[in-house]
């Protein structure tokens, strides 16, 4: 029986041949691990984590030591989920490849390998898992070991993973609706309860050994789900040791599997997607979620949260029920943004402005200035006039009630969902989670320094010392700094190809329009550079994205958070911020630069002392930032969609097709699953990445383009059920994780929400031409300024158009470049300056100065404005329900209630015993001298 709890490991002199990192290595005496007697009570289990074990056996080859799980046929159940006997529940299966069966001459690697393994399966014999092992039906080198948590296991690591079970069902009655009368709408929109029945609502509490019959325990099989098995497993998995190697231990799956020596770990679903189980005891909800949420009939139903929360843990639910929330709010704000886009689509025709441009009498007779030297002509006004047309679509009052109305919306957004989170950190038992996240195995293995806590004053372990915390944070801090001027960078060359095409563009497209040709009408300069530079920004946007995201990962590892939710949230603070630079400057830089700074024909700015900088159309940048907006938000949609989709179908298909001539067989449910793609650690994290990245261009330029909501909302109806398909078609079951929330996604949210405000005030400010007209209707177009007697917005392009003496071009250069382009004498550039010949010439006006004071004014007022209605909201609507907070009490008081009495009673119940054992104690000490 000695030998049964031993824990086995390899002690090695030689080089060791793994290439997966030092992730996992740490000195033996120093590194805590599990310790194999899984039978003794909780407390000491945990007290062990942190003890010294030293192996003392031998070299390799002492494997008398080593447990072998058993070897098994399959037994020709497909559909099965349990060990041969029926009776031992799979919570999940590890595959690898037989050395001797493979074809290969590297024997001592193979050898090493094959070792390795039995020493890690049979410490986990040791730690009390049971393992059998099957060959494979259709490749025969390939074996699958199967494990199994028995009931003391469970209940070991149940108590050191803090995990909540059920104390007693919950008492406490749902509210009815207070929308009684259109329960029939929403019942259509519900799952069927007769499919998918709901789970019952339990007060729960963390376990104790020593309290179990305080638990609500019906059924020992049952008592642990499928999903929390399954997470006591792998937490074992992880912690395992296997090997030593100089006083150096290795240890966790992840390691085997990253150094070949496992193919893949993984849990099981529990069917088919496409049909029910022959097993009447399987539960089938791989089968209910593919029917009732993956499936495209199911398009318009809601999700069954609390079947995917139970499937796959509450990590996988905390993301679609944000996405769908986030989902239904957005239906909110493309109605709004819908109805302000018909409003200026609707009005296009009293755009006055845009009929002035179109006129051949006015905008047909405007000779514009030249927009760059020497190859640049002439050109007539009128040739923008399509683009006008557009733009008055989006440069129209909508637009600025649409983009106040954003800045309410994704307040109310972030505060609801604050109410909803705290409902499902309730119904999911994820409260007190972080009390109960354990440290990651990657963190353990390198505490080698020993401190005292302040708080207990107890000794603990740390991976590093202060001044190595700070050396790694500046170091990590260096390497994001030194990517986001690389973004910067590649922004600047785009700006130089937009310099430098536009020239190519000015030559060669035609400088008047030709009615005859209707490509003549939209294809300007303007235009060709502006599509052509987005769809450049969009490439080097994505090549980009695909480089840092691994250089993110290799800077987080190296920082080495703590818990997963630490390493998550430092992984997520610098890929957003990569992300945000990388998808954003562009549109900043249409928005805030771009023709801000071009002086004036006479005497324009330089981009690196030779390119001329870029200038907006006479109607503003505001049509090029709607166009870019479109390119990059449609492109980057079309591109996830066709890698989510397409890239796990097609591997699965090919991996179907390599095993077309084995298809005849029966094939059992681990080897299904094997087959499909594995979804890696930070597969979840990408899908969020992609969400927030799109929530920012909803919100942040929503002002040019107000159809943005309606894009994404019919990009998410479609991306939560290509996620839901992805999970239960294509991928393996995941492992399951607890999360109390999205993490750092809710404060970036907030900070995308705050910024939003500004970014969309500045961008009716300064990049459209909204305040100009205002200024011109109300100030300028009557006297003392004009020469209209009511307001009125005719003359405003020639009254915003300034006036250029071509002769003035020799002042910049030998000669007059554009001498022979046409007897022009003036031509008009757009801004607000004196004319030649007036005693400031060329210097801004006094409309120049009334603009900018609006501006400012419309900036202060609209900041101040959405930022207090956002702060009333916020103070207002409270982040925990009334109802949630009486659970939450309730629950309190129950469990405080139940335990406490129920030990009180077990301590009198003792007392009592112990009690009447000394008062017949006593009395047989005093019959005798009575006697």
């Amino acid at each position: 029986m000695k030998k049964m709890s031993r824990n086995v490991l390899l002690q090695m002199e030689e080089e060791d041949d793994d290439d997966d990192g030092d992730i996992g290595d740490v000195p033996a005496s120093r590194r805590p691990f599990l310790t194999p007697h899984t039978h003794l009570p909780s407390s000491l289990v945990l007290e062990n984590l942190g003890q010294t074990i030293v192996p003392d056996l031998g070299s390799l080859e002492s494997q008398h030591d080593f447990r072998t799980p058993e070897f098994e046929e399959f037994n020709g159940k497909p559909d099965s989920l349990f060990f041969n006997d029926g009776q031992r529940r799979i919570d999940f299966v590890l595959v690898y490849e037989d050395e001797s069966r493979k074809e290969t001459n590297k024997k001592g690697t193979n050898e090493k390998q094959r070792r390795k393994r039995q020493a890690y399966e049979s410490n986990l014999i040791c730690h009390g898992l049971q393992l059998e092992a099957t060959r494979s039906v259709l490749d025969d080198k390939l074996v699958f070991v199967k494990v199994h948590a028995p009931w003391e296991v469970l209940c070991t690591y149940a108590e050191i993973m803090h995990i909540k079970l059920p104390l007693k069902p919950n008492d406490l009655k749902n509210r009815s609706s207070a929308f009684g009368t259109l329960n029939w709408f929403t019942k259509v929109l519900s799952v069927d309860e007769s499919i998918i029945k709901p789970e019952q609502e339990f007060f729960t509490a963390p376990f104790e050994k020593n309290r179990m019959n305080d638990f609500y325990i019906v059924d020992r099989d049952a008592f642990f789900n499928p999903a929390t098995r399954s997470r006591i497993v792998y937490f074992i998995l992880s912690r395992v040791k296997y090997q030593v190697i100089n006083n150096v231990s290795k240890f966790g799956i992840n390691r085997l599997v990253n150094s070949g020596i496992y193919k893949a770990a993984f849990p099981l679903h529990d069917c088919k997607f496409r049909r029910q189980s022959e097993d009447p005891s399987c539960p089938n909800e791989r089968y209910l979620l593919y029917r009732e949420w993956a499936h495209p009939r199911s398009i318009y139903k809601k999700q069954p949260l609390d079947l995917i929360r139970k499937y796959y843990g509450e990590k996988i639910g905390i993301y679609f029920a944000w996405l769908g929330y986030y989902t239904q709010m957005l239906l909110l704000a493309a109605v709004v943004g819908v109805a302000c886009f018909l409003y200026g689509y609707l009005n296009q025709d009293n755009c006055t402005w845009s009929k002035e441009v179109c006129h051949p009498d006015i905008g047909g007779k405007i000779i514009m200035c030249p927009q760059c030297d020497r190859l640049c002509p002439f050109w007539k006004l009128n040739i923008t006039c399509e683009s006008s047309k557009k733009l008055c679509i989006f440069d129209s009052f909508g637009t600025l009630v649409f983009a106040v109305f954003m800045g309410v919306w994704v307040t109310l957004f972030l505060e609801f969902w604050k109410r909803r989170q705290a409902e499902l950190e309730y119904e999911w038992d994820t409260v007190e989670l972080q009390q109960e996240e354990q440290a990651r195995p990657e963190y353990e293995a390198r505490c080698t320094h020993i401190v005292i806590n302040e708080i207990t004053q107890e000794e603990e372990r740390i991976p590093f010392t202060a001044w190595g915390k700070c050396i790694r944070i500046t170091l990590c801090a260096s390497a994001v700094f030194f990517w986001i001027l690389l973004i910067i960078a590649s922004v600047i060359g785009i700006i130089v190809y937009r310099l430098s095409v536009f020239i190519v563009f000015s030559a060669k497209l035609p400088k008047n329009i030709n009615g005859t040709d209707p490509i003549q009408k939209y294809l300007t300069p303007q235009t060709a550079t502006s599509i052509t530079a987005s769809i450049i920004s969009f490439i080097i946007i994505m090549i980009l994205n695909t480089i840092y995201e691994k250089v993110a990962i290799m800077i987080t590892n190296f920082e080495l958070p703590r818990t997963q939710t630490d390493y998550e949230n430092s992984l997520t603070m610098k890929m957003f911020l990569f992300q945000f630079v990388n998808y954003y400057s562009s549109c900043f830089y249409i928005a805030f630069f771009k023709g801000k700074f071009v002086g004036y024909p006479g005497d324009p700015v330089y981009w690196l002392g030779k390119y001329r900088n870029e200038e907006c159309d006479p109607g503003g940048c505001l049509l090029e930032l709607t166009t870019q907006l479109t390119i990059i938000m449609g492109g980057k949609a079309i591109w996830n969609n066709i890698q989510e989709v397409l890239l796990p179908w097609i591997m699965n298909l090919i991996g179907r097709f390599h095993r077309v001539s084995g298809s005849e067989k029966i094939t059992p449910r681990w080897e299904q699953d094997y087959h499909l793609q594995p979804m890696g650690k930070l597969g979840l994290f990408y899908e969020y990445l992609e969400m927030i990245i799109q929530f920012g261009f909803v919100t942040l330029f929503v002002a040019s383009f107000p159809l943005a909501p309606l894009l994404a909302l019919v990009n998410n109806i479609l991306e939560i059920r290509v996620d839901a398909w992805k999970l239960t078609t294509q991928f393996r079951r995941l492992v399951p994780e607890k999360a109390q929330d999205i993490g750092a996604w809710q404060p970036i949210m907030q900070g995308i929400a705050i910024l939003a405000v500004v970014t969309n005030a500045m961008i009716i400010a300064f990049t459209s031409d909204m305040i100009p007209r205002l200024v011109y209707y109300w100030s300028f177009s009557v006297p003392p300024y004009g020469d209209h007697t009511s307001y009125t917005m005719e003359g405003y392009i020639n009254n915003t158009l300034s006036i250029f003496k071509v002769a003035d071009f020799k002042n910049k250069s030998k000669g007059n470049p554009y001498s022979d382009l046409g007897n022009h004498t003036t031509c008009r550039y757009r801004d607000f300056r004196y004319p030649p010949g007036h005693p400031q010439e060329y210097k801004h006006n006094i409309y120049y100065w009334h603009v900018i004071a609006a501006k400012l004014a419309f900036i202060i007022v609209m900041e101040h404005l959405i930022y207090s209605v956002k702060f009333f909201i916020s103070y207002a609507i409270p982040d925990v329900s009334k109802r949630t907070k009486s659970k939450i009490q309730r629950e309190k008081y129950l469990t405080q209630k139940l335990l406490h009495e129920n030990h009180l009673k077990d301590m009198t119940k003792n007392m009592g015993v112990i009690a009447e054992r000394m008062i017949e104690a006593v009395d047989n000490n005093l019959r005798p001298k009575s006697e």
